[in-house]
């Protein structure tokens, strides 16, 4: 498609490159080497997450150069610029984890001010790490202009003593070490072997998720989430991307003719199937309501009980991304699901065809058992479950992908953060049998709704995984395996019943009828609530108060605006 003949009338750059009254803006553009040619051309953004913060995203400044290219190629105006991200895997465990779903919040954010504040035609965006993910896809929707979204691959697995590990084993390892199962020297072998080159968390953890969702969703090219990121074959699918990016601005196809509701609920399917990271249920209401989609915790959830669990990728399973992308990529497992009837074939992607469509020429491999026939499952009930219950009326959710028993009850055992839990489980001063309760840690009362990888790994790695539960109204990491339930809401900062549990109480999680429950009657809980006060956070000023002030509940995306449903006047809508 030749974006010389696109019409800058209806597009945002007209505001700033088209008439007498803009040559102080093109003197810029002029200064930054552009010809008037380019000028004429639509701009497209080319937003980047890369810093130097992880592996996650050291790759993805080069792989932009190469968008660029695509995106000169089919004469349009490529315009970069980078936004932040906070890396899990570095922020886990300590006071840093508050800023990583806040970051999310402050990617859209940053993003559409960008684009806004220079008026770019379309975007290309992307992203390594977590919350980079959902964040580039949430501003995608929200400014609703032509956009491709392109993930910046996976890690390559690490390999241990013959056994190939993620850096999942090594927060393992610190458990074990704490026991005295492995000695410091090993600890440092571990660490030293696990994350070998550049590219995001290699199992099926958050960025491996949303990275499947961007694809399921329609806003990324088939394949090309899948990808690792040391493998040079990514720069086709940048290429490919920078190019058909311009197609979309010609043929006017934008993120909401893509985001629909049948596209997140394939999207919230392939999570289910692949045992994805519980943070899903998180992002996809966050997504969905940048559109004015409404799509809470309980419709993911009702995806997630009737779509079966096929591909056997940790941590739940033996495989990494890597594996899947050799068998066949994200679609072979697509392929498989809307064969059994498990996807809506009918979704528009960025390719301008349908899933279905795209489908068509993808065929089924069978030397290969990543991913198994969506008719033979490895489970028939998906790889994470949604729970309800007096303890959670606004829901929580449990990863059970690999996990062999699916009840368990036991007395409570109460902490007011997670480094009070952290200690116990260091000092091992816990119980068999208990449920221990990491509470103040959602969305509002963090602030920021951190994930507990360093605590849950701790405990598998002492060998408690199937022996101890553990629920909060914070997350789990992707890589959290175990018992363990997350989002519970209403949260304790405001109130919600897990602030008002004592120790001793008893909890009963039963995962295959979806249920979460305290011993309680509805009389002691309501007696209990009249004696609780609200705490105040040490987070008086800057972000994360900021944050605090607006965020929502966990059941709907933990959403810090009004979204789409409140809007009067889209970006894209000049």
């Amino acid at each position: 498609m030749d974006a010389r003949v696109i019409n800058k009338a209806k597009l945002p750059s007209l505001h700033v490159t088209v008439g007498p009254a803009r040559a102080p803006h093109r003197s810029y553009l002029y200064a930054m080497g552009l010809s008037a040619a380019e000028i004429a051309q639509p701009l497209v953004g080319v937003a980047s997450c890369w810093n130097e913060a992880a592996p996650c995203n050291i790759s993805l400044m080069r792989q932009a150069q190469v968008v660029k290219k695509g995106v000169a190629a089919a004469n349009g105006t490529p315009r970069e610029f980078c936004t932040i991200t906070v890396t899990d895997g570095i922020a886990m465990g300590h006071q840093g984890m508050k800023s990583s779903l806040v970051s999310r919040d402050v990617i859209a954010d940053s993003v559409e001010l960008t684009m806004r504040g220079h008026c770019y035609d379309a975007l290309v965006g992307l992203a390594g790490c977590d919350k980079s993910l959902p964040g580039m896809m949430m501003a995608m929707v929200r400014l609703n202009v032509p956009s491709i979204f392109i993930y910046g691959g996976s890690i390559l697995p690490g390999t241990h003593r013959g056994r190939q590990i993620t850096v999942q084993d090594v927060f393992e390892a610190v458990g074990q070490h704490s026991v005295g199962a492995i000695d410091d020297a090993e600890l440092l072998e571990i660490e030293q072997a696990a994350c070998p080159s550049a590219g995001s968390c290699g199992a099926q953890f958050t960025a491996n998720t949303m990275a499947t969702v961007a694809e399921a969703i329609g806003l990324a090219l088939p394949y090309s989430c899948g990808a690792p990121a040391p493998y040079e074959m990514r720069d086709r699918f940048n290429f490919a991307s920078g190019e058909k990016v311009v197609e979309l601005i010609a043929r006017n196809i934008r993120p909401r003719d893509i985001v629909t509701l049948r596209s997140l609920e394939n999207a919230a399917a392939v999570v289910s199937a692949t045992g994805g990271s519980t943070n899903a249920a998180l992002h996809l209401p966050a997504i969905a309501h940048e559109a004015g989609i409404k799509f809470d915790l309980f419709d993911v959830a009702e995806i997630f009980a009737r779509t079966p669990y096929i591909a056997d990728l940790k941590p739940g399973g033996k495989y990494v991304a890597k594996d899947m992308f050799e068998a066949g990529g994200i679609p072979l497992l697509m392929k498989t699901m809307l064969e059994n009837g498990y996807l809506h074939g009918d979704c528009l992607t960025v390719t301008g065809r349908t899933l279905a469509e795209n489908m068509e020429h993808v065929r089924w491999n069978d030397e290969q058992d990543v991913v198994r026939p969506a008719d033979k499952p490895i489970t028939v009930t998906g790889g994470v479950v949604g729970l309800k219950g007096n303890l959670a009326p606004e829901g929580a959710i449990v990863k059970v992908a690999g996990m062999a028993v699916l009840k368990f009850s036991g007395p409570a055992r109460c902490f007011d953060s997670e480094e009070e839990c952290f200690e116990a489980v260091t000092n091992r001063s816990y119980k068999e049998g208990e449920v221990l309760v990491i509470r103040y840690e959602g969305p509002r009362g963090g602030p920021g709704m951190r994930e507990m990888l360093s605590t849950t790994a701790a405990l598998y790695g002492q060998g408690m995984g199937g022996k101890i539960a553990l629920i909060t109204d914070g997350r789990f990491s992707g890589a959290t395996r175990g018992f363990c339930i997350g989002h519970v809401g209403p949260e304790a900062a405001v109130g919600g019943p897990i602030g008002l549990l004592r120790d001793g109480d008893i909890i009963s999680i039963d995962a295959v009828s979806g249920i979460l429950e305290v011993a309680l009657s509805d009389e002691e809980l309501a007696a209990r609530a009249k004696g609780w006060k609200p705490r105040s956070t040490d987070y008086q000023s800057g972000a994360l108060w900021k944050y605090a002030q607006t965020v929502g509940p966990a059941r709907d995306g933990a959403v810090t605006h009004p979204g789409g449903v409140k809007e009067t006047h889209c970006y894209a809508d000049i």
